[in-house]
């Protein structure tokens, strides 16, 4: 394993990126970290990340999210679940309403309830919160409140997908939202997992490839959605998202 897990790019013009940022709300920074550590990054999700399930299918009634962890996805019992709520969320997305499901690891969650203390989750949980990464988003962003990011691990297989949404929780603290993509290399256009933006119409403004060692930023609320990933894509459209708080 390298020394460094995340070793920010020293080539980034955090000049350009910040007024890119401030134009638009939003911003794309490729090459983020260093190719060698990158690739670590990717790896630890790939081939070391015990996938849970994240769904919702609408928003109208509770229960709201839920979740899949790994030791009951590998059961009967969890993978009959996963298949109902699967159907649940297509129907909520027929209905015009909000749902997702993807595969997921929390990096929060799994730290909180020591899933596998000390490992290479927490480190990246704590890489996140490290100086130099929260202040390469507070340059970029040109909110020096941001204190502090929660996270998880994120993995958009075919079939899978986010739903039309904005974040709104600012109450909660959450300022910017992030995606740091570590897809495998060259994902191609016609196999989904775009982080789409939308105005007011519903027109798509903007689309930001999943591309490998990217950084996606934007502020919310947002009307956002990830994009269906079809059956024959390939498994591999490999995150860490979240939100960047003030609070």
């Amino acid at each position: 394993m390298v020394k460094k897990l995340f070793e920010i790019n020293p080539a980034l013009d955090r000049a350009a990126l910040a007024e890119e940022f401030a134009a638009n709300r939003r911003v794309q920074v490729r090459n983020v970290l260093t190719d060698e550590t990158a690739r670590e990054v990717r790896g630890i999700l790939a081939g070391h990340t015990p996938w849970g399930i994240a769904m919702q299918a609408g928003i109208a009634d509770p229960p709201g999210p839920q979740q899949i962890h790994a030791p009951e996805l590998r059961t009967d019992a969890g993978k009959q679940k996963a298949q109902q709520l699967a159907q649940a969320a297509y129907g909520a997305v027929a209905q015009g309403d909000y749902a997702f499901q993807f595969g997921q690891y929390s990096l929060v969650q799994g730290f909180q309830e020591k899933w596998d203390e000390g490992g290479p989750h927490d480190l990246l949980l704590e890489h996140l919160n490290a100086p130099d990464y929260l202040q390469l988003v507070r340059d970029v962003t040109g909110i020096q409140e941001l204190v502090k990011a929660d996270g998880q691990a994120t993995v958009f297989a075919q079939q899978q997908f986010l739903g039309h949404h904005i974040d709104s929780h600012v109450a909660e603290g959450w300022r910017v939202a992030y995606v740091l993509n570590m897809t495998i290399d060259d994902w191609k256009p016609d196999w989904g997992g775009y982080l789409q933006f939308f105005d007011d119409d519903g027109d798509v403004v903007q689309g930001y490839r999943p591309r490998f060692n990217s950084l996606n930023l934007f502020l919310v609320p947002c009307p956002h959605a990830v994009s269906f990933v079809p059956p024959f894509a390939p498994v591999g459209r490999f995150a860490i998202t979240g939100w960047l708080r003030d609070r």
